[in-house]
């Protein structure tokens, strides 16, 4: 049973104390049986008979009390948290486009794996979320306001260029500007729409506001930010016929992750990106909510119960 599970009818649970009851009989039961076996003579008839296997008798035993239990804690209306999928929402795409995007460690270069896993990543969104786009080098840029239309967003994903330095705080907060955009929900229109932030960076901060902030203040709007952190650590950019290295930085990747709430990811190749926003859309896709689940602990009730009468079938015998 769910340690965190609740009840709508919590009372009627006082039924499950027949079940130590129910199994006390069935020991007591056992132990006189065993008493009388050692006290008496075996017959010739059962000398012939094949013996009943103990292990089914307690296994049909078992599945019943099991089938009792699920059906009284499904009688208490049990309820509990369940994924639903979300009607709408809006997410702000926050991308990199800092020279260092331009490393060959992932083919053919960071920036353009980065672009297509981005694209795909609009397809595995429900059609009723808003998207948004943003940019960020020395200064982050708002693309795409929110907006439905993924064609749109998947054509400015295509056309993004690299640009010196990297402000991931700036860019972070350029993304708070982006979800304030997001439409109204015509039905709750003074509800605040719930969305996230995807943040796909390889470098770190070396200009602008600190992105520690930019998370606070993410998490202060109830904004969760999930940080991929793309790339390998062997990564370099050619710049005057030398390889600079770009490693990628986990550690702030993990920190603005961890201070807004979300979650932080890596990818070191373009099939790993792919999953990772995989991941990612079923998480910011579906909502936990507090739904009845009778018909779950029913379900294992019925379970136990044709468990236990094959059992008692192939035992094709009386219990003690």
């Amino acid at each position: 049973m769910d340690p965190w599970l609740q009840f709508m009818r919590p009372e009627r649970l006082w039924w499950l104390l027949l079940i130590p009851v129910l199994l006390a009989l069935y020991f007591g039961l056992l132990y006189r049986r065993r008493s009388r076996a050692r006290h008496r003579s075996i017959g010739r008839l059962e000398r012939v008979l094949p013996q009943q296997q103990a292990w089914k008798r307690h296994l049909a035993v078992g599945a019943a009390v099991l089938s009792l239990a699920a059906l009284n804690v499904a009688y208490a209306q049990p309820k509990g948290q369940v994924e639903v999928p979300r009607d709408r929402a809006t997410v702000v795409l926050t991308i990199d486009i800092s020279r260092s995007m331009l490393a060959e460690d992932v083919t053919p270069n960071r920036l353009q794996a980065a672009k297509a896993a981005a694209q795909d990543f609009l397809g595995m969104l429900p059609s009723g979320f808003n998207v948004a786009l943003v940019s960020f080098a020395a200064t982050p840029a708002v693309v795409v306001p929110p907006t439905t239309d993924r064609g749109m967003v998947a054509a400015a994903i295509e056309n993004l260029e690299v640009a010196p330095s990297t402000a991931i705080g700036d860019g972070i907060f350029a993304a708070l500007d982006a979800m304030a955009q997001a439409p109204p929900d015509p039905e709750h229109p003074d509800d605040p729409a719930p969305g996230a932030i995807v943040l796909l960076s390889d470098g770190y901060t070396n200009v602008g506001r600190p992105s520690a902030d930019a998370a606070r203040e993410a998490k202060s709007l109830g904004i969760p930010i999930y940080t991929i952190a793309y790339g390998t650590r062997d990564g370099c950019v050619v710049s005057g016929g030398q390889c600079e290295p770009v490693p990628v930085d986990h550690y702030e990747m993990e920190e603005i992750a961890r201070i807004s709430g979300g979650k932080k990811f890596s990818a070191d190749t373009s099939a790993e990106l792919k999953q990772v926003y995989e991941s990612i859309a079923n998480t910011v896709g579906f909502v936990k909510e507090d739904r009845e689940v009778t018909e779950q602990y029913a379900g294992f009730a019925l379970g136990f119960a044709l468990l236990a009468s094959l059992a008692l079938m192939s035992l094709a015998a009386r219990w003690p």
